[in-house]
């Protein structure tokens, strides 16, 4: 059970599938959850494949609402979450470091929140309209996997700036050389997957990701919860959008 234990925080902190710990997870255990981000990704894109591969038959826009509100269930909407609140700081913080973290600890969400989130579920779902009609069932697998090591590589680069806080721990205890490897092994087997057509939408998610980890650092001198979780849902959609136009 300790060699699954990593797994299974990273299982349980990702998804709301209902994952028991027999003891609150220590800190080593908590860093080397990260390693395991991108197979939960694996897992979650399988299970969306698959429900979407079965849906592929009934036609319109039903079977892309339908994979659509599986996936924001079986995460618990957790990142859509970060997303929002990451959206007000931002718009709400007028640049200053101290209001925008206070913002982002603020449970209420303001009109710029919303219409974040409105915009990646609209661009979610007219993506995985193009995915299911073409029976493109790499794209919607590749698009969780790559969503999730996002933050694995946000936390191998950028320093966390809440301390005392679960992602402190993360950050504190994240095996480096580990995470490098599982890092590189992602991004080597998706671009396998994806072929020549997976080269610019994955270039471009690199360039967005190099421009978020750039207004974390200018905005609040690193990374939150908050900010991982909006780099994992604007990632996932990226990738999305990008190789549904790919393979257009």
């Amino acid at each position: 059970m300790s060699g699954l234990r990593p797994f299974l925080i990273a299982l349980q902190f990702l998804t709301r599938l209902p994952v028991r710990l027999e003891s609150p997870p220590d800190g080593a255990a908590l860093g080397r959850s990260l390693l395991f981000y991108p197979i939960v990704g694996l897992g979650l894109g399988l299970t969306l494949a698959m429900l979407a591969e079965f849906l592929a038959g009934v036609g319109g826009r039903l079977p892309a609402a339908v994979v659509l509100t599986v996936w924001v269930v079986l995460t618990g909407a957790l990142h859509l979450d970060g997303l929002a609140d990451s959206a007000d700081a931002w718009a709400g913080g007028f640049g200053d470091r101290e209001r925008s973290l206070a913002i982002m600890k603020d449970p209420r969400s303001g009109p710029v929140a919303v219409v974040a989130v409105v915009l990646v579920l609209l661009l979610k779902v007219a993506a995985l309209e193009q995915v299911i009609a073409r029976q493109d069932w790499t794209a919607l697998v590749l698009a969780p996997v790559l969503g999730r090591a996002a933050p694995l590589l946000l936390f191998l680069t950028t320093p966390y700036v809440r301390p005392g806080g679960l992602g402190s721990e993360l950050a504190r205890h994240l095996p480096r050389r580990s995470g490098t490897a599982v890092l590189s092994a992602t991004l080597a087997g998706a671009l396998l997957a994806a072929g020549t057509r997976g080269i610019w939408p994955f270039f471009a998610a690199g360039a967005l990701f190099y421009w978020l980890r750039l207004c974390m650092i200018r905005r609040i001198g690193g990374t939150t919860g908050d900010t991982a979780g909006a780099t994992i849902e604007l990632t996932e959609c990226w990738v999305l959008v990008g190789l549904a136009l790919a393979g257009a």
